[in-house]
Protein backbone atom coordinates (compact mmCIF):
# COMPACT_ATOMS: atom_id res chain seq x y z
CA UNK A 1 0.00 0.00 0.00
CA UNK A 2 1.35 3.44 -0.93
CA UNK A 3 2.13 5.89 1.84
CA UNK A 4 0.02 9.03 2.10
CA UNK A 5 1.16 12.00 0.05
CA UNK A 6 3.20 14.49 2.04
CA UNK A 7 3.12 17.85 0.26
CA UNK A 8 6.12 20.16 0.35
CA UNK A 9 5.92 23.40 2.29
CA UNK A 10 5.58 25.29 -0.98
CA UNK A 11 2.64 23.09 -1.98
CA UNK A 12 1.03 23.61 1.41
CA UNK A 13 1.42 27.38 1.03
CA UNK A 14 -0.19 27.29 -2.42
CA UNK A 15 -3.03 25.09 -1.19
CA UNK A 16 -3.63 27.40 1.75
CA UNK A 17 -3.71 30.45 -0.52
CA UNK A 18 -6.24 28.87 -2.88
CA UNK A 19 -8.34 27.37 -0.08
CA UNK A 20 -8.55 30.69 1.81
CA UNK A 21 -9.67 32.43 -1.38
CA UNK A 22 -12.39 29.83 -1.96
CA UNK A 23 -13.66 29.96 1.61
CA UNK A 24 -13.48 33.76 1.87
CA UNK A 25 -15.85 34.14 -1.05
CA UNK A 26 -18.21 31.36 0.06
CA UNK A 27 -17.37 29.10 -2.85
CA UNK A 28 -16.67 25.94 -0.83
CA UNK A 29 -19.49 23.78 -2.18
CA UNK A 30 -19.04 24.68 -5.86
CA UNK A 31 -15.26 24.34 -5.55
CA UNK A 32 -15.48 20.92 -3.90
CA UNK A 33 -17.96 19.72 -6.53
CA UNK A 34 -15.78 21.03 -9.36
CA UNK A 35 -12.59 19.52 -7.93
CA UNK A 36 -14.26 16.17 -7.27
CA UNK A 37 -15.71 16.17 -10.78
CA UNK A 38 -12.30 16.79 -12.28
CA UNK A 39 -10.54 14.16 -10.15
CA UNK A 40 -10.12 11.68 -13.04
CA UNK A 41 -8.42 14.41 -15.06
CA UNK A 42 -5.97 15.45 -12.32
CA UNK A 43 -2.84 14.66 -14.28
CA UNK A 44 -4.14 16.24 -17.48
CA UNK A 45 -5.22 19.28 -15.50
CA UNK A 46 -1.80 19.58 -13.92
CA UNK A 47 -0.19 19.56 -17.36
CA UNK A 48 -2.61 22.28 -18.47
CA UNK A 49 -1.58 24.29 -15.40
CA UNK A 50 2.05 24.08 -16.49
CA UNK A 51 1.03 25.54 -19.83
CA UNK A 52 -0.78 28.46 -18.14
CA UNK A 53 2.11 29.28 -15.79
CA UNK A 54 3.16 32.56 -17.45
CA UNK A 55 -0.29 34.13 -17.07
CA UNK A 56 -1.18 33.18 -13.49
CA UNK A 57 1.11 35.60 -11.63
CA UNK A 58 -1.84 37.72 -10.53
CA UNK A 59 -3.18 35.03 -8.20
CA UNK A 60 -0.22 32.86 -7.19
CA UNK A 61 3.50 33.11 -7.60
CA UNK A 62 4.96 31.01 -10.38
CA UNK A 63 6.60 28.75 -7.79
CA UNK A 64 3.30 28.24 -5.94
CA UNK A 65 1.47 27.55 -9.21
CA UNK A 66 4.07 24.99 -10.29
CA UNK A 67 4.04 23.38 -6.83
CA UNK A 68 0.27 23.01 -7.05
CA UNK A 69 0.53 21.51 -10.54
CA UNK A 70 3.11 18.99 -9.31
CA UNK A 71 0.84 18.05 -6.43
CA UNK A 72 -2.08 17.43 -8.79
CA UNK A 73 0.03 15.04 -10.85
CA UNK A 74 -0.47 12.60 -7.98
CA UNK A 75 -3.94 11.15 -7.55
CA UNK A 76 -4.02 11.87 -3.80
CA UNK A 77 -3.10 15.53 -4.38
CA UNK A 78 -6.77 16.34 -4.93
CA UNK A 79 -7.55 14.98 -1.46
CA UNK A 80 -4.96 17.26 0.11
CA UNK A 81 -6.56 20.31 -1.52
CA UNK A 82 -10.12 19.27 -0.68
CA UNK A 83 -9.21 18.54 2.94
CA UNK A 84 -7.72 22.02 3.39
CA UNK A 85 -10.73 23.75 1.82
CA UNK A 86 -13.12 21.80 4.04
CA UNK A 87 -10.99 22.44 7.15
CA UNK A 88 -10.98 26.20 6.55
CA UNK A 89 -14.71 26.19 5.83
CA UNK A 90 -15.45 24.36 9.10
CA UNK A 91 -13.34 26.92 10.98
CA UNK A 92 -15.23 29.78 9.28
CA UNK A 93 -18.59 28.23 10.17
CA UNK A 94 -17.55 27.75 13.80
CA UNK A 95 -16.38 31.36 14.02
CA UNK A 96 -19.70 32.54 12.60
CA UNK A 97 -21.63 30.48 15.14
CA UNK A 98 -19.60 31.91 18.00
CA UNK A 99 -20.06 35.45 16.73
CA UNK A 100 -23.76 35.04 15.91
Amino acid sequence: MASPLEPTQEQLDAIDHVARFIVRFGMTVPAVLAIEGMRPLGFVGSQFMHMLTPSIGVFLTTDQWNALALLLEKRSGVDVILNRIEELDRARQQAQRRAG
